[in-house]
């Protein structure tokens, strides 16, 4: 059985991850902007979630970026990859130079993440519902090898409307994976609209699906570091059942013309826009 080394080193202080989730949301700006495409909405909102997991959750190695024993990411909503890159730019998975080169043609930084060209990247996602499928999977294989390592798979509110993510719930509940822990991103809104609207879903209502689905479940600030390595620490301690954190966010947070804004789903900013979100970041 392998079990953690020391080696992964984590950072404790809550002001400084705040800190660092300022910078990829700075980060995931200049991407899309300077990309001319992108989703900055949903990007926006899980950057506190992806701080706390890539640089004091996570067992992971930037150094060893396909170490057996790392813990696993799934993004499955892969439209958020700008995130992801910034995150493990930040970590130190590739020069923050390239993010640049967002959705370029010849970049690996696509528009969908993509393990097989990107160091970090678990999960080759973006075709939505399948990603909890996946992590089922990784949990699953994790509790056959005895490998001791976490599986966390990050859900967008819009996504619960495919049947697929609740096959896999059902199939995560069924195998008792307790080292499977879902993030739910509710930020309120999808491409169209807000999700209550679309398919009447709200926070309490997606807490009590997954409860019934046979989860643990939370339900917490998506922007509250704390709260977030709380929920976290909570989820490590459940047994036989796996965890669904229910993560109530901002769509676009930060950045105070993109909040709770459905327009900007899937939207770059202009050269005004531009300067106006780096500035408020920059504060």
């Amino acid at each position: 059985m392998q079990t953690h080394s020391s080696k992964y080193m984590k950072i404790t202080k809550i002001e400084a991850l705040e800190k660092i989730a300022k910078r990829v949301r700075m980060n995931i700006i200049q991407q899309i902007y300077y990309a001319k495409s992108g989703h900055p909405g949903g990007s926006l909102s899980i950057a506190d979630i992806l701080t706390s997991l890539y640089f004091n959750e996570m067992h992971t190695d930037e150094k060893e970026p396909k170490a057996e024993g790392r813990d696993r990411l799934v993004l499955s909503k892969g439209h958020a990859s700008s995130a992801l890159y910034a995150v493990l730019a930040e970590k130190g998975y590739f020069p923050k130079e390239e993010l640049v080169s967002f959705r370029n043609l010849s970049s690996n930084l696509q528009g969908h993440p993509d393990m097989n060209k990107v160091l970090g990247v678990d999960m080759t996602t973006g075709s939505l519902g399948q990603g909890l499928s996946v992590a089922n999977g990784m949990a699953l294989a994790s509790k056959m090898g005895q490998m001791g390592n976490r599986v966390y798979c990050i859900l967008g509110d819009g996504e619960l409307q495919e049947g697929q993510i609740w096959e896999a719930a059902m199939t995560a509940s069924k195998y008792k994976l307790d080292n499977l822990c879902v993030i739910v991103d509710c930020n309120n809104l999808q491409l169209t609209g807000k999700t209550e609207e679309i398919k009447n879903l709200n926070n309490e209502d997606i807490e009590q699906k997954f409860r019934c689905f046979g989860f643990n479940t939370n339900i917490i600030d998506g922007h509250n570091i704390e709260a977030i390595l709380d929920a976290f620490a909570k989820a490590k301690m459940c047994k036989d059942k796996p965890t669904a954190i229910i993560a109530k966010t901002i769509k676009g947070k930060g950045v105070s013309f993109m909040e709770n804004n459905p327009n900007w789903h899937g939207k770059a900013p202009n050269d005004e826009e531009y300067k106006k979100a780096i500035e408020e970041l920059s504060i």
